[in-house]
Formats: structure tokens, C-alpha cells, sequence
């Protein structure tokens, strides 16, 4: 249900991503599309899943009783937040991409801490830490709507929400090993990322066209 919301919201949110009406641009912007474009959303699509598939993994490191991974997977996780930083630095430059990551590992940070204080019950301290989560939520969506003008602040907050939720969800299932419902959590999870990577992208493709013929 949450993952059908969620396509039904970014229905408009991705067709504002072609330039004119879609009757009339559809077949040119299929015909005219350069490889640099198709490998830069590929790119970040990907970057966004690895995002979403390694926190999961975190998830099950932090939560499975006598894992011993849950080191490297973090560190491979971190490194996902400098990647992503890293694919937009080509057109946005070294310090906008900078920012990003830092925002990005933030993100993370938070939530592993949600994820050890769900684990020991502490749930007052889960709200709390639920609150820092969302406040770098919206700076996320802040950065992201001023370095891109296609893409509304309100939009990518919705975004970045529906991402916390699915996330939470998946660890809810976890720390209830209610596997059937975590399956469903990071389906849902991996079809929203794409969804959020390919506007974001699209955003990007659009304010620089002259970057990807």
C-alpha cells in the first residue's frame, strides 16, 4: 500500500521532469537521450539502491545476535553516503558534493543510534532521536531544492519522510522477526529509492542539459 501512495505521489512529481507536454516530447526525449545522461541516472539510481540495500544490511548486523560484520558493513555504508557525494560533484562542485555526503552520514549516524536504542527498549530516546532524524530529513530536501530549482523543498521532504518510514519499518520487523513483513519493508524500499533517485536525477539533467549531450 505504502509503495502504491508512493507512485501514485510521484506521478506528477516525475512527468515535471520533461520539458513541455508529454504528447509532444515524449518520442524526441527517448530519441535524443546521450549516453552520458543514461550513465549518470543509472549511476546514482544504483548509488540510491546500495543506499537503502546496505542499510538494510546494517540493520541485520546491529540486530542479529552474535554478528560479527556489523564494523565493516557500517564502513561500507558510510562509504556509499561519499559516493553519492562524489556523482554530483562533476556539476555541482567539491564543496556542494561535500556537503552532501556530510548530510548524508549524518542520516546514517542517526540512525544506527535509533537502531541500538530500539534494540534495548528505550523508546522515549527513539522519539527523540526520531525528531533529529526528520530535522536532517528536511535539510536534505532544503540542499537538494537549492542546488536543484526543478524540484520543490515540499516534494523532496515527502520523499526523504516516505524513505525514514520504510527504513523504520524494516527495523520494526527485524527486532520483531517478522521476516514476511521485512521482505515486503525493503521491497518497498528498494521500488521508492529508485523512484526518488531517477527525479533527483532527472532535476539534475534538466537545470544542465549542455552537462550530458
Amino acid at each position: 500500500m505504502k509503495k502504491l501512495l508512493f507512485v501514485l505521489f510521484m506521478l506528477p512529481f516525475l512527468v515535471n521532469m520533461l520539458p513541455g507536454s508529454i504528447s509532444a516530447n515524449a518520442n524526441k526525449q527517448e530519441a535524443c537521450i546521450s549516453q552520458s545522461e543514461v550513465a549518470f541516472k543509472n549511476q546514482f539510481r544504483r548509488l540510491w539502491i546500495d543506499h537503502v540495500l546496505w542499510t538494510s544490511n546494517y540493520i541485520s548486523s546491529a540486530t542479529t545476535p552474535g554478528a560479527e560484520d556489523q564494523k565493516q558493513v557500517l564502513t561500507r555504508l558510510l562509504k556509499n553516503q561519499e559516493d553519492i557525494g562524489n556523482s554530483v560533484k562533476p556539476v555541482y562542485g567539491e564543496e556542494a558534493g561535500n556537503k552532501l555526503t556530510e548530510l548524508l552520514k549524518e542520516h546514517i549516524v542517526i540512525a544506527g543510534k535509533i537502531v541500538d536504542a530500539a534494540k534495548n527498549g528505550d523508546k522515549n530516546l527513539v522519539n527523540q532521536l526520531n525528531k533529529e532524524w526528520y530535522r536532517n530529513a528536511d535539510d536534505i530536501a532544503a540542499f537538494l531544492s537549492e542546488a536543484i530549482p526543478n524540484l520543490s523543498n515540499e516534494d523532496l521532504k515527502e520523499a526523504m519522510y516516505m524513505h525514514l518510514e520504510l527504513v523504520a519499518d524494516d527495523l520494526t520487523a527485524s527486532l520483531n522477526k517478522d521476516w514476511d513483513a521485512r521482505i515486503v519493508a525493503i521491497d518497498e524500499g528498494v521500488t521508492h529509492i529508485i523512484l526518488m533517485a531517477d527525479a533527483i536525477s532527472g532535476g539534475v539533467v534538466k537545470q544542465f542539459p549542455e552537462k550530458f549531450k
